[in-house]
């Protein structure tokens, strides 16, 4: 069997890593595989199964494109016409395409070949960005405009950031071009997303979810010198991470937090640009960022409680690493965050609410020495329960 993979990035992020676990696993049942990806790097052990979709100067063209006219997903349209002249010599048995946004394809030749091609099709869609006219974090504004048709964006700004708006176009031109492919199953990561999907134009095919997995032979309660490396000793550790810091990640609310609550809480914002630590207030502790999951590891298990304040995640990946680490979470209601949270292992507040978040933290500590270590349910969250999930799907769509 060979399998094709289509992903922004191979090997690297979330959605990257998830790509090459599920190759690997693939791999050592006889399947051959392709990771189809267009920006970023590759790292070096996952050269031999990648392919290059375009490269960088398509990538600035494709965001130059998307910036005056509003048309992320509909550039890169010579690299994508080279593309699919390899894929239809390379002849996959099943095409499973993932983050199809990020400038480096046009979703519109894709589909135009998925088609007619007559091969299976899954398509894991990890945000919401496959059925809006614009945004994949609809959810920050609570709009819903998608489900009918939308225009007058109000992420307009916001990434693929645009200086025109043409997201009622671009909802007719999406939903004239994700329609019709036969043998299709979409995948979500959350009950929510699969909800929001089930509405939307692309409510026509049939939906799986299935939890994004971590490695809980490396977040596993884990030793470290974290708190006397950062003079953190006698602290209360309220911990978030992230690999991007803005708003949507709730950075705003973490720093009043931080002004509300003083000694001896501490906000420690992991995964910062050294831009980023510089403009800290004081108060606040940041840390750089970690490609080492272990060391990530060991923060997680020196920290007394994970805060979550990302205002829209399909999924939330630091809240299972957390948890499997032993440490608890608060956790906003935004998109699927909710079903990360286990019964007894945190809590979650409504969105935006910091007198919810600082009367939470207070009970907590009001009990003595703050909230109790936690203990979930490692095969719950393990990537190999992903994997093998995956692989039955797999398995169906080829049959």
């Amino acid at each position: 069997m060979k399998i094709l993979m289509i992903n922004s990035v191979c090997g690297i992020r979330s959605t990257g890593r998830i790509c090459t676990d599920l190759a690997g696993v693939l791999q050592s049942e006889g399947v051959d595989v392709r990771i189809a990806w267009g920006r970023e790097i590759v790292p070096p052990e996952f050269e031999a199964v990648s392919v290059r979709i375009g490269g960088p100067m398509g990538v600035y063209a494709h965001a130059l494109k998307a910036r005056l006219l509003d048309q992320a997903g509909f550039g890169s349209r010579f690299a994508t016409e080279r593309f699919l002249r390899w894929v239809r010599d390379w002849d996959p048995d099943v095409i499973h395409l993932h983050n199809l946004h990020g400038y480096y394809l046009h979703v519109g030749l894709l589909f135009d070949y998925l088609r007619g091609c007559g091969k299976p099709v899954i398509w894991t869609l990890h945000d919401s960005w496959a059925y809006t006219g614009h945004s994949p974090l609809c959810e920050l504004e609570r709009c819903e405009s998608w489900r009918t048709g939308c225009g007058s964006c109000p992420l307009r700004g916001t990434y693929p950031a645009s200086l025109l708006d043409r997201s009622g176009l671009n909802w007719l031109r999406k939903k004239a071009c994700f329609s019709g492919v036969p043998g299709l199953t979409l995948v979500t990561p959350s009950r929510w997303l699969a909800a929001c999907v089930e509405q939307s134009f692309l409510g026509q095919y049939p939906v799986t979810v299935i939890g994004n997995g971590i490695d809980t032979t490396v977040f596993r309660p884990t030793e470290s010198d974290f708190r006397r490396e950062y003079g953190l000793e006698g602290k209360r550790i309220l911990l978030a991470v992230s690999t991007v810091w803005d708003d949507t990640k709730g950075l705003s609310d973490y720093l009043k937090l931080a002004q509300r609550l003083g000694e001896p809480w501490r906000v420690v914002l992991c995964g910062m640009t050294d831009a980023e630590l510089q403009a800290l207030p004081q108060g606040v502790t940041g840390v750089g960022r970690t490609a080492d999951p272990k060391t990530l590891a060991g923060i997680y298990s020196a920290a007394d409680l994970l805060l979550n304040f990302s205002r829209c995640e399909s999924f939330s990946m630091v809240n299972l690493e957390a948890q499997a680490c032993g440490t608890p979470v608060l956790t906003y209601d935004a998109g699927g965050t909710a079903e990360t949270v286990f019964p007894g292992c945190g809590k979650v507040i409504p969105k935006g609410d910091l007198d919810a978040a600082e009367a939470a933290l207070r009970s907590f500590w009001s009990r003595g020495d703050g909230p109790a270590r936690v203990t979930i349910d490692n095969r719950a969250v393990d990537r190999a329960r992903m994997l093998e999930q995956y692989l039955k799907l797999y398995r169906g769509t080829s049959a």
